[in-house]
């Protein structure tokens, strides 16, 4: 069966090349804005938009997403918000592949069932979940794969031989190569690492492979596009979101601007077109 995430990889392989992902908060600095970001993201050609469930303790995130939580959640951002904001992106973008990003807390609070039933009305593609590992599938795993949505799997460096079955098992959509050991934002991964990783990773799945955490310039993005399926670019462009706020805190627009202009050269730099 196809959905927007393999159209997204098919159209990338037919014009050889990695797919471009992004991530965003939702609501972040303020709900008009985030709209407007989201909107620039396709027009400078990402392939799927990765939307961040903004959430009080984002663990596995850097001080960058970390602070765009706050800020979308002292604006009052909320999982129902976030959903709405889903859906209105998908009835902007029908074919754009849109992928929930953050942690299980909120979404428990808000109701399993009750959250994956507006996800699929809203037009959600699939589900990042940081915290919930293979042994909680029946958490969200699987009643998300029944209803629809793909469950992108995060893999680390660390994970072993012995491992790596068991978080790719009941992944869908794709593999996320989490590059680095550490929080997002913090460092690089080297190019043969990445490519090391994706020999390995590639055993043990048919799923495509894309390479986040710690890409910061269009040229990391080519080289981890080139050495796996994709890349997935956060902090990078979430720090200008920081960087070009009023003095009260709300967009301006610089912010979509600067954000539109970066991600067009990133989309140059997996396409292989960068100076």
């Amino acid at each position: 069966m196809t959905s927007r995430i393999s159209n997204a990889f098919a159209k990338a392989r037919a014009e050889e090349r990695g797919v471009l992902g992004v991530f965003v908060t939702a609501g972040d600095p303020d709900a008009d804005t985030s709209a407007r970001i989201l909107d620039a993201l396709v027009d400078a050609n990402v392939d799927m938009v990765e939307l961040g469930m903004p959430f009080s303790d984002p663990m596995a995130d850097g001080p960058a997403i970390q602070a765009a939580s706050l800020r979308a959640l002292k604006n009052g951002m909320t999982l129902a918000g976030t959903l709405e904001i889903a859906a209105a992106f998908r009835k902007r973008h029908p074919d754009t592949p849109l992928i929930l990003m953050g942690y299980y807390n909120p979404i428990y609070i808000y109701g399993v069932d009750r959250f994956l039933d507006a996800a699929v009305a809203a037009g959600v593609d699939g589900l990042i979940v940081v915290d919930l590992p293979p042994e909680e599938d029946d958490e969200l795993c699987i009643p998300a794969r029944e209803a629809g949505l793909d469950f992108i799997r995060l893999v680390t460096p660390t994970s072993d031989a012995t491992r790596l079955p068991a978080v790719v098992g009941s992944a869908s959509g794709f593999v996320y190569y989490v590059a680095i050991t550490g929080i997002t934002g913090t460092a690089s991964a080297a190019g043969d690492s990445i490519s090391a990783a994706y020999e390995r990773i590639s055993a043990a799945t048919d799923l495509p492979v894309v390479t986040g955490f710690g890409i910061r310039t269009p040229q990391q993005a080519h080289d981890a596009a080139s050495r796996s399926d994709g890349a997935v670019i956060g902090s990078a462009v979430v720090e200008i979101i920081a960087n070009t706020l009023a003095a009260d805190g709300s967009g301006t627009p610089e912010t979509v601007s600067k954000i539109a202009a970066f991600v067009g050269d990133l989309a140059d730099g997996v396409a292989g077109k960068a100076g």
